[in-house]
């Protein structure tokens, strides 16, 4: 029932993560993978953070972190820090945290203080105060912690930063070993058949190479799913304005003009935080991830009202001397995603797929999540009933994406920024799904939050507490304040102290 023969037009991170995973899970049949790669054309590869999802991947493959993340520059995250999105008096800076069953508690007592706070009383529930995470990462220490036996456990959930293109590479040694067939050349034409499947695609060297399953992970052309089968793309430019981005790494010397968190050791190891930073800015945000060799920052705007230059200027002004010695990336592309992801005999990971923007690090998910999908839906449908698991593919890929547009969006529509017009208009834009619309309605007003939450569950990507660590953390609170009992401030206290003793007990988080 598995395709003899896989085919994957581009590398990188996706092209190399879906080979491993398919030459993986279907090591035990005759199944051959061939990853076309050009190294010509070359991969986008900056600096990256992830979701907790991807800790899922490295242990469907077996990999531990003590091989993968000193060969990728790797890094833990235990969150987001956001700077600057909020001009609101308490509000200016929150941490998003990958909250756990440690967190129970203080979540429950941060819902309770964010429904008093709708409700008028003078409270302030930044989601600092409440979470494990945001300690950890104020302590710059990692998640796990030592316990009596000398060995570490994770004390909260977590993701990675990592330097992307190394890490596509280290997936490339991986994916070699468990037979995946390379070939460094370039798709020149695509030959379809009667049905409109693909057969062969002609390379610009070595020739016709044929198939039965082709994967698309040539990035923004998408040359399989957008130039040869001509599967519309969805643009969500209306809601997603930000459209480039500069790339530009640094150096670890700390700069009294960054706020890097770091400091070094008198052995020469280098102390890193454990938070990726999203600093508002301007003309759109920046961002600031460390990874053990060196800094991976950026800036993403909207090209139709700032010129590359002027962003360019901006970055290394921030960054100062550290970023000298570095050239810039600069990255454009037009927000939105394809309407099918799973045409004929043709399946779209990564950016070939669409993109949205680096905001909430995405898209790297949104590559995990499609190749498993895809490989369970092939596994249950099989080849003779492919229509269906096409169906369910497409529906619940678009699923994922559509519901991050709305995660995305809300960001900006909260920013309460005023200094320029670009967040001027990013808040008064008024083209907003149902069902953002619906939350934001929910929790302007003195609705239910929960209840709206429950209405559209179906179409949620984000959980909960993410949506409040959203909206309070940006101060989204409209209401005059009204009288407070002073025990309603207790609570809040107690779970700051006692996340900040937890995070003494992990271990400090240095390079090198």
């Amino acid at each position: 029932m598995n395709p003899a023969r896989i085919v994957i037009v581009g590398g990188g991170s996706a092209g190399w993560m879906c080979a491993c995973l398919l030459a993986h899970r279907w090591k035990a049949k005759n199944v051959a993978v061939t990853v076309v790669e050009s190294q010509v054309i070359g991969t986008v590869g900056v600096g990256e953070g992830s979701t907790p999802f991807l800790r899922d991947f490295f242990a469907e493959l077996g990999i531990a972190e003590n091989v993968w993340m000193p060969a990728c520059n790797a890094t833990y995250k235990c969150g987001i820090r956001f700077d600057g999105w909020s001009e609101r008096a308490g509000f200016n800076s929150y941490f998003h945290p990958f909250n756990t069953e440690l967190d129970h508690s203080g979540a429950v007592q941060f819902f309770k203080d964010c429904y008093a706070r709708r409700m008028g009383y003078d409270l302030s529930p930044v989601p600092d105060d409440y979470f494990a995470s945001s300690a950890i990462a104020k302590e710059g220490r990692t998640p796990f912690a030592r316990i009596s036996d000398g060995s570490e456990k994770p004390l909260t959930d977590y993701g990675y930063h990592f330097d992307s293109q190394l890490l596509g590479e280290f997936l490339k040694k991986h994916a070699q070993a468990l037979g995946v067939a390379h070939v460094d050349d370039t798709v020149v034409d695509v030959e379809r058949g009667d049905t409109g499947d693909i057969i062969t695609l002609q390379l610009e060297r070595e020739g016709r190479v044929g198939g039965d399953l082709f994967i698309d992970c040539s990035g923004f052309k998408s040359v399989l799913m957008r130039e040869a089968l001509r599967v519309p793309f969805i643009s969500c430019r209306d809601r997603l304005v930000n459209n480039a981005a500069i790339a530009l790494p640094s150096s670890h010397t700390p700069s009294n003009e960054v706020n890097c968190a770091s400091d070094k050791h008198s052995d020469n190891r280098w102390r890193y935080p454990t938070e990726t930073l999203a600093e508002a800015k301007p003309n759109g945000w920046m961002w600031r991830i460390p990874l053990t060799e060196r800094w991976g920052n950026g800036y993403v705007f909207n090209s139709d009202d700032t010129s590359f230059d002027e962003i360019e200027r901006q970055l290394r002004t921030q960054l100062g001397s550290d970023s000298d010695a570095f050239s810039a990336r600069r990255l454009s592309w037009q927000p939105g995603r394809l309407q099918r992801h799973w045409e004929k005999n043709c399946v779209a990971i990564g950016l070939s797929q669409g993109f949205l923007e680096p905001l909430e690090a995405p898209m790297l998910r949104i590559i995990q999540f499609s190749c498993e999908r895809f490989i369970e839906l092939y596994e249950q449908e099989g080849a003779t009933a492919t229509a269906t698991a096409r169906d369910e593919f497409n529906h619940s890929v678009n699923r994922l994406i559509d519901g991050n547009i709305d995660y995305l969006q809300a960001h900006y529509l909260v920013s309460a920024r005023t200094d320029t017009n670009y967040w001027r208009v990013a808040r008064t834009n008024d083209h907003v799904s149902p069902v953002l619309r619906c939350l934001l309605l929910a929790w302007r007003g003195q609705d239910s939050f929960d209840a709206a939450l429950n209405e559209v569950k179906d179409a949620l990507v984000y959980h909960k507490t993410s949506w409040y660590c959203l909206l309070a953390g940006k101060g989204e609170f409209g209401k005059a304040f009204r009288h407070t009992p002073a025990m309603a401030y207790h609570p809040q206290c107690r779970f700051k102290e006692h996340n900040a003793r937890l995070a003494r007990q992990c271990t400090l988080a240095i390079a090198g």
